[in-house]
Formats: structure tokens, C-alpha cells, sequence
């Protein structure tokens, strides 16, 4: 458990200073910057296996058409992740892009429940409950629901559930993801590029420099996710996750001056609430169940 547990707060912690990256290259708009990570993420990974001589598994993945549905469901939930939070900072929201991630955990708790027979136990269903209101507070006082919010949740718990129940391993799954994802970068860059309206090719040096680096920021901390995933269960993943919004969120109030009013604070306080009593639960029941282990030896 402990490997996982590192690899998720390193993954996490690099998530919560995106937000300064993305800042950086407010000049490009967010659809060319997502073709780049696309683009360049798979040149990293490519490296990566050339590097470790790992490519026995990719003849075996691409003849597997259900390993490939699942891998471009993957894909297409990673891409569109990406390009929402990619749009929702240069645009100004990074307070709301948090709050996705601040809801994401309790995503993965019902999805858990849902598809991995993890069971709740009536404390994590209040946690659920009052997250919930947080929500519909959000929803009541803004004439409409938080879109980003819910749509960077629900598309990365989504990216979680796929990649928990994967067949590949941390590498070799974002290998093919990054494979599936990479036609689509090139035609796309290569349309911008013939119509003289790519801003790579008119950016300084710095800023192109930025944009390749942009494979290895995005690929290591989904390497560290994928490998978190797979070594512990879906609802500790959830708590630990808590790193990413915070410093999100404190990025986009203290240092960009977002606004966040009594509004937000009442909302995002219920969904802090919820968070702290399932943080309390899952404590409380780690601590009970490791009693337990010392008893019956």
C-alpha cells in the first residue's frame, strides 16, 4: 500500500501547480495546447520504452479490440479532462476547475459502490448526502448548476474507474492511450499549421519550450495515478486527491485573485464538511480494522 500512497500524493501535488504552467501559455488557445500535450506526451512515452526496451505487450494490446474499446473510452475521457481544465484556467475559473476535483473524490466513492461492489457505510452516504447539497446550493444561487465542476469530476472519475479496472499496467496503458490520442493531435496541428494559424511557429523560444515540456508534465503524473490506482482501492485514491483542489484553489484565489465570496464559501463548505466526515470515517475504520489485525495474531 505504501508505494501507491506516494505515487498518488506526487501525482496529485503536481495536478495542484497546473494551473501556474497553463497561465504561462495563456497565449495559446486551449485546443492547440491540448493537441500539443497529446502530441508530445506520446513522444515521452516513446522514449520511456525505448529506454526500458519495453515493447513486447503492444502486439498483443492493438489485437485486442476489447483492450482497445476500453483503452479509446480512456483515451476520449483523458482528452476531454484536459481540454476542460486547460479552458476553465485561461478563462478565469480555476476556484471552479478546484471544485471539480474537490467533488471528484466522492465520484469515485459512488463508482466504487457501483461498479466495484466497494461497500459504504452510512457515514460515507451521509458524506455523499451533504456533498450533494453543496452542489444544489451552487446550482440555486448561480441560476445553474457548476458545469466545469461536475464535468472535470465526472470525466476523470470515469478516466479512474477505466484505468482501475485496466489489464496494462501504469506505462503500457498510457502508452495506448497516448498511441489512440496522437492522430487526432497531428492531423489537427497539421490543420492549424497549412492555414497559417498555428501560434507554435509564431511563439519565442521559451514558449515552444513550454509547449514540449508539456509531454513529460502530463505524462508523469498520469504515470503516477495509473500506478496509484492499481495498488490501492478507489476510495483511498478519493482522500488522498483532496491534494490537488486545495492547492488549486489556493493558487486561484491567492496568487491569480479569483473571487470567492459567501456563496461559493457556503457551498464549497458543505463539500468540505462531506469530505472531512468521510476523511474521518475512513480513518476511523483503517485504525479499527488494523486493531483488529494485531488482536488476531
Amino acid at each position: 500500500m505504501n508505494p501507491g500512497i506516494a505515487y498518488a500524493l506526487c501525482a496529485f501535488t503536481i495536478w495542484g501547480l497546473f494551473p501556474v504552467y497553463f497561465k504561462t501559455l495563456h497565449q495559446i488557445p486551449a485546443l492547440e495546447m491540448l493537441a500539443h500535450r497529446m502530441a508530445w506526451s506520446l513522444v515521452f512515452i516513446l522514449a520511456v520504452l525505448v529506454v526500458r526496451h519495453h515493447w513486447a505487450w503492444l502486439r498483443p494490446a492493438l489485437r485486442d479490440r476489447r483492450l482497445l474499446a476500453r483503452f479509446a473510452a480512456s483515451a476520449v475521457l483523458l482528452s476531454a479532462n484536459w481540454g476542460i481544465y486547460i479552458w476553465a484556467v485561461n478563462a478565469g475559473h480555476i476556484v471552479e476547475a478546484s471544485l471539480g476535483y474537490f467533488i471528484n473524490p466522492l465520484i469515485n466513492v459512488l463508482f466504487g459502490y457501483a461498479f466495484l461492489r466497494e461497500r459504504l457505510r452510512p457515514v460515507q452516504w451521509c458524506a455523499v448526502a451533504v456533498a450533494a447539497l453543496g452542489v444544489a446550493w451552487l446550482t440555486w444561487q448561480n441560476g445553474a448548476p457548476p458545469w466545469i465542476s461536475l464535468a472535470l469530476a465526472l470525466t476523470f472519475g470515469g478516466y479512474g474507474l477505466l484505468r482501475k479496472t485496466a489489464k496494462l499496467g501504469a506505462l503500457e496503458g498510457l502508452a495506448l492511450e497516448t498511441v489512440l490520442l496522437f492522430p487526432v493531435a497531428v492531423v489537427y496541428l497539421t490543420i492549424i499549421g497549412m492555414a497559417g494559424a498555428s501560434h507554435f511557429t509564431q511563439a519565442s523560444p521559451g514558449l515552444q519550450l513550454l509547449l514540449v515540456a508539456a509531454g513529460p508534465i502530463t505524462a508523469v503524473p498520469l504515470l503516477l495515478f495509473a500506478a496509484a490506482a492499481r495498488r490501492i482501492p478507489l476510495s483511498m485514491l478519493g482522500l488522498i486527491q483532496y491534494v490537488t483542489p486545495t492547492l488549486q484553489l489556493l493558487t486561484g484565489v491567492l496568487v491569480y485573485g479569483e473571487p470567492f465570496g459567501s456563496v461559493r464559501a457556503v457551498g464549497y463548505g458543505a463539500i468540505w464538511v462531506a469530505l472531512a466526515i468521510y476523511s474521518f470515517e475512513g480513518l476511523r475504520a483503517t485504525l479499527l480494522a488494523a486493531q483488529r489485525a494485531r488482536e488476531a495474531r
